[in-house]
Order: C-alpha cells, then sequence, then structure tokens
C-alpha cells in the first residue's frame, strides 16, 4: 500500500469526478471514480447495468487503487443479502483488491452504532423500499417503520435540501415506536450536513448510505473511519 492510501469507487451514475463527501470526510485519502450509466432507480434500470460492474471495477484496478467500493445502496441490496455478497465477493476475485459495497456499510455501520430496531428513510419509490426492508430482515434488523421520496431518476437526488431530509428523517423516526437507529438510504441523498441535526432532532443514531460507505472503504486502507463532527457513527474509535 502506498504512503498515501487510495480508493476507486464504483458509481451507480456520475464520474470520474468522486462525490464530494469523500475528501470532506477523508482528506488525507486519494479517490477516483468510474459511473456505470444507471438511468433509473428500479428494478429495470439496476438490471441494465448490473452486468458492467466487473468491467468497471478492472478498469479501476488498473489505476492500482489499495482498494475498491460499489456505491449504491439500491443497486447492490435490490436482489437481497446473498446477491451483495456475491458482487463483493466477483469484485474482489477479479481485480484482488479488497472491496466491500455500501449495503454491506450500511449493515457494518448500523450494527456499530447498536441498532436493531430502524426507522427508514429512503429516496425510493415503493418497490425498492420493500426490496430495502427485505434485505434488512436478512441481515438481522427489524424495520420499524419507512418512508420514501418517491425518487426514480437516478442523479436527482442531490437536489433534496437539507431541510427536506431533517423533516423525512424526523417524520420517520416518529413512526418508528421503539427504534434505536435511523438509517436514510440512498448514496444520492447528500446527508453529511444533516447528521448531527438529525441525531439531535430524534435521539437516535443515524447511518445513511454515503458516508457509512465512505467509512466502510476507509477502514479497509487501513484508516480508523474517523471523521469527527459528522455524528455519532464517524466520531467513533475502532468501531
Amino acid at each position: 500500500m502506498s504512503e498515501r492510501p487510495s480508493i476507486g469507487l464504483i458509481l451507480p451514475v456520475g464520474g470520474p469526478a468522486p462525490p464530494p463527501e469523500a475528501a470532506r470526510m477523508y482528506p488525507d485519502i486519494d479517490f477516483f471514480a468510474k459511473g456505470l450509466g444507471l438511468k433509473t432507480m428500479n428494478e429495470q434500470g439496476y438490471d441494465s447495468v448490473v452486468d458492467r460492474i466487473g468491467d468497471v471495477a478492472a478498469e479501476l484496478a488498473t489505476r492500482k487503487p489499495d482498494a475498491l467500493t460499489l456505491i449504491g445502496t439500491s443497486l447492490s441490496f435490490y436482489k437481497g443479502a446473498a446477491f451483495n455478497e456475491e458482487i463483493v465477493a466477483n469484485i474482489r476475485t477479479s481485480t484482488g483488491l479488497p472491496c466491500t459495497s455500501m449495503s454491506t456499510a450500511v449493515i457494518e455501520g448500523l450494527r456499530a452504532v447498536g441498532g436493531k430496531r430502524l426507522a427508514v428513510a429512503t429516496a425510493y419509490i415503493d418497490d425498492v423500499n420493500q426490496r430495502l426492508a427485505w434485505f434488512l430482515g436478512e441481515c438481522g434488523f427489524e424495520v420499524a417503520s419507512m418512508m420514501g421520496l418517491s425518487i426514480e431518476i437516478s442523479g436527482t437526488a442531490g437536489a433534496v435540501t437539507d431541510a427536506e431530509l431533517v423533516a423525512l428523517g424526523r417524520r420517520t423516526a416518529e413512526a418508528a415506536t421503539g427504534a434505536d437507529a435511523l438509517l436514510v438510504s440512498c448514496g444520492g441523498l447528500r446527508t453529511l450536513d444533516v447528521t448531527k441535526p438529525l441525531e439531535e432532532a430524534t435521539g437516535l443514531p443515524v447511518v445513511s448510505s454515503m458516508p457509512a460507505a465512505l467509512w466502510a472503504a476507509a477502514r479497509l486502507v487501513g484508516h480508523d473511519g474517523r471523521s469527527p463532527g459528522f455524528g455519532r457513527l464517524l466520531d467513533m474509535r475502532n468501531a
């Protein structure tokens, strides 16, 4: 591993620039990215790009990163937990690099903060929400409430404002009797600056897709994952 580690990001849409959260959270790590060209966040959209993941991973591997990460929560959970694990295993086998997925990172983050019964706020349409509930159940979590924004066009979730995200998170938490964590799912939602306000408003630890994915990726390259100021998960040592 080089003195300054690097991580390749397989993005559902966008690239080659990495998401802005990466440099804010981990300025001591180099990130680079390539997109899959996902058009819609639904089963047909995911099916249209999932076979390209290996090719994009191989292309990123030529730049000799220290690890690879598949960004896109719904892209990796939409066919269940075994499918997510298969994708990660295939990337690891084909590139020889440590790797993870956004869905795996979310699960690791929820376990790190002690979440078991969840309030779940998402960007998704109902069908994708149902698939997420199934995936979370397979991974040992209970969904106490789930609310989505019904966003189906890829690349548009970033337009959701901080105020809208906080309102969605609060509504979802209020509807979840006995919840011990709040999950905000969709890598396109810009959640980094709303995590602490949501934790203060709900009293729950918050795990969200993009910060969790970058946290897990950083840990693959020897970083402790801490990025203080962005909520309980990123404040923790040795999570």
